[in-house]
Parts: C-alpha cells; sequence; structure tokens
C-alpha cells in the first residue's frame, strides 16, 4: 500500500475521503499501491456505534458532518448510535471507499532502521506493507479509570458502559467527571433517582457562544501541548460546558450541585475524611485516553510522555501522521486533520494525480446521503466473519 488508514471513524472516513480526492486508488486486492481503511469494528459506525441508547440527536454534544456530505436533518429523538452509523454507511458506499473490517492492528515496525522503510502493519489477519500509515483510532476503547483507595462492594461502571438510566430507577448514583458525559448522565438519572455529582477541580463553564474565534483559541492550547509532547488533554476539557440539552435538563432536575471529590472508596459509598455518603452505584464519566499503543515498536513517544506532533505529522517519523488525536479529537477537528495528514503525505509520497498506479477515480459532488440502518447488509458483503471491503457501489 501507499497509505494504510487505521480506524474507520470520523478521522479515519475524512482521511479516507482526502486519500481518494487527491488520487490514490481505493485498494483491490492483488493491485499494487493505494490506500486502505483497516477497522476494527464489525459494522460503520466508529465510537457512535457503542454510545448508550439513551443518547438522542438532540443531546448530542456537538456533530459535524463528513467532507461533502450533509447528514439529513435526523429526528432530535432518534438514537445517536442508529443515526450516525447510518450516515457513516452510506457515506463509505457514496464514496467508494474501501474499508476492510473486521481487523485490529496489533503492531506497526518498521520493516529497517532505514527512516524511508515501509511499515510492517500486524493483525489479527495477517501483516500489510504500506509506505505511510495514518493513525485514526480514536479513544472510545481506552476508558480511564482513576484510582482511589478502599473498595466498594455496590455497582461500577464506565461511561462506555452506561446504556441508560433504566437499572437506576429508585437509586442514588454518584456521578463522577465535569465533562459532556457526566452531564449526559445527570441529565437523564436524575430523572428516575437520586444523583450526587462530584469533580476533581471546579466544572468550566462558558456561556457565550462558541465562535469560531473561540474554537481555534481552544484548539490551540490543546495544540501546544501535542506539540511539546505532553500527554494529550481533550478539546472538551478545555471548551467548558456549555447551554446543552442535557446541561438544561440536568438543571432543571437539581442535579448540577458540585461536590468536591472524595478522598477514598468504602464499602457502601464514598468518604471525605470522617463524612461517608452511602450509595448504590458509582458512573465513572472520567474520559479516554488516545488508543495507540500498537505504535509502540515505532518508539514515538517523547520524554514528556505523549507523542509529539508537527501538525498531524510523528515529529519522530514523517511517515505517521495521527488524526482525532489530541486538537483532533472533534467531529469538526478530525475532518481538518484529515486533509492536513493527506496535503502532508502528497509531499512525502508524491502526487499520485500526475500520473502512476494510484491515480484513483474522480470523488462524486457533494451530496445529501440517504441513511442505511446499522446492521443491515451492504452490497457485495461477503459471508459473516469473513472481513468486509465496504462497496464500492456509487
Amino acid at each position: 500500500m501507499d497509505v494504510l488508514v487505521v480506524g474507520g471513524g470520523q478521522a479515519g472516513l475524512s482521511a479516507a475521503y482526502h486519500l481518494r480526492r487527491r488520487g490514490f486508488a481505493p485498494y483491490r486486492a492483488g493491485a499494487d499501491g493505494g490506500f486502505v481503511v483497516l477497522d476494527a469494528d464489525a459494522g460503520p459506525g466508529g465510537a457512535w456505534a457503542h454510545r448508550s441508547p439513551s443518547l438522542r440527536m438532540a443531546t448530542v454534544h456537538g456533530f459535524h458532518d463528513l467532507p461533502d456530505a450533509e447528514l439529513p436533518p435526523p429526528d432530535p429523538e432518534a438514537p445517536a448510535r442508529e443515526v450516525v452509523p447510518g450516515y457513516f454507511a452510506a457515506y463509505e458506499a457514496r464514496h467508494a471507499l474501501p474499508v476492510v473490517r473486521p481487523v485490529t492492528v496489533r503492531a506497526v515496525r518498521a520493516e529497517s532502521a532505514s527512516p524511508d522503510s515501509r511499515l510492517l502493519v500486524e493483525t489479527d489477519r495477517g501483516t500489510w506493507s504500506t509506505r505511510a500509515l495514518i493513525n485514526a483510532t480514536g479513544t472510545w476503547t481506552r476508558p480511564f479509570l482513576p484510582h482511589y483507595p478502599g473498595r466498594f462492594a455496590g455497582r461500577q461502571l464506565h461511561y462506555a458502559e452506561y446504556r441508560g438510566p433504566e437499572e437506576f430507577a429508585g437509586r442514588r448514583v454518584l456521578v463522577v467527571g465535569g465533562g459532556a458525559s457526566a452531564i449526559q448522565v445527570l441529565s437523564e438519572v436524575a430523572a428516575v433517582g437520586e444523583t450526587v455529582w462530584v469533580t476533581r477541580s471546579e466544572p468550566v463553564y462558558h456561556d457565550g457562544p462558541f465562535t469560531p474565534e473561540y474554537g481555534r483559541a481552544v484548539v490551540a492550547k490543546v495544540e501546544e501541548r501535542v506539540r511539546q509532547g505532553l500527554p494529550v488533554r481533550s478539546v472538551v476539557s478545555v471548551t467548558g460546558l456549555g447551554p446543552s440539552v442535557a446541561y438544561r435538563r440536568a438543571e432543571e432536575l437539581g442535579a448540577l450541585h458540585r461536590r468536591p471529590m472524595f478522598d477514598r472508596l468504602t464499602e457502601h459509598g464514598v468518604a471525605w475524611g470522617d463524612e461517608e455518603l452511602a450509595v448504590d452505584a458509582i458512573v465513572w464519566a472520567t474520559g479516554f485516553r488516545p488508543e495507540v499503543g500498537h505504535l509502540a515498536p515505532l518508539g514515538l513517544r517523547s520524554p514528556g510522555g505523549g507523542i509529539a506532533l508537527t501538525g498531524t505529522r510523528a515529529t519522530a517519523d514523517p511517515r505517521v501522521h495521527l488524526v482525532g488525536y489530541g486538537p483532533s479529537a472533534s467531529t469538526v477537528g478530525a475532518n481538518r486533520a484529515g486533509r492536513a495528514a493527506v496535503n502532508d503525505l502528497v509531499e512525502l509520497l508524491g502526487n499520485p494525480a500526475a500520473g502512476g498506479s494510484t491515480l484513483g477515480k474522480p470523488v462524486p459532488q457533494r451530496s445529501t446521503l440517504g441513511l442505511q440502518a446499522p446492521g443491515s447488509p451492504t452490497p457485495g458483503s461477503p459471508a459473516p466473519g469473513a472481513p468486509v471491503v465496504e462497496p464500492a457501489v456509487v
């Protein structure tokens, strides 16, 4: 391959679109060059396919269209885990993106010590060879659980496991975290039970509009840490909590009375010094960490603990780009990062549109996509369990 993309979520599809647009040919078995997307999930949707059924489009904390394809106005009460995967499925088909799934990438290694050697991508379905790699694996598969002393005997779950408020009816639930995920849980559980909200620091509120200027300032804060090779902060952690539908609902329910972080867990709850509070369950809405362990053999981590980037390019290895990482870990940031990564790789690898085996077909013009029901068969799909190259159907 010329370029291999790891991950089929928003960032991966954005990168794939721009690769196709710049003339890289979609993967075909037995053909040299071109590009491919390897996705660990069985179907389209990325992290959206795993979100809680209770997350509705009305309460989604911001969503931006994929490049050149508007999301049709959805029913506000439709589950996001159905609408967005359907949109992604239609997008893959419309743009004939070569998504192969399910394929789990285990490790990426350099073929030799030469800086221009190929990269070997080891997967559960064999090894791929590529000139360059765009990593778009996101964070959903690495939920973060902070350690606190003590042991709680009740129900504990991370937000990634949360499936709605029904199981907490009539219960007292402790919600840990100061971001949009915590607000969603509070807005739902407080309607059926009692909630207690705790955060490590005072929540950051943003009352004004999210203007382009404010967005650029937010991204710049995250970007500076990434340039320095420090562990990344999420964009959402810097934007603060805004006047979302979920926020207003939680406020109306009286669920936004924040308490400071507890000292320790106890058998029946949590404690601050001598004060103990009994709870029935704890929901840890404490965020995620980047899924980049498969890149460890490349030695990209800096002494600061993160992967230093120049734009989207790994500073330590120009063959590797990270999108959906740090400042691009949002739907709008992922779109921009996909374009930037591809532009950089065209400079590194050469322009396929100038001729050669990677010349691709023109990309269809901007359109509004029809939605496909998640899990429904796509044209040309092989038998269940086999790797799926999402159909080259326009």
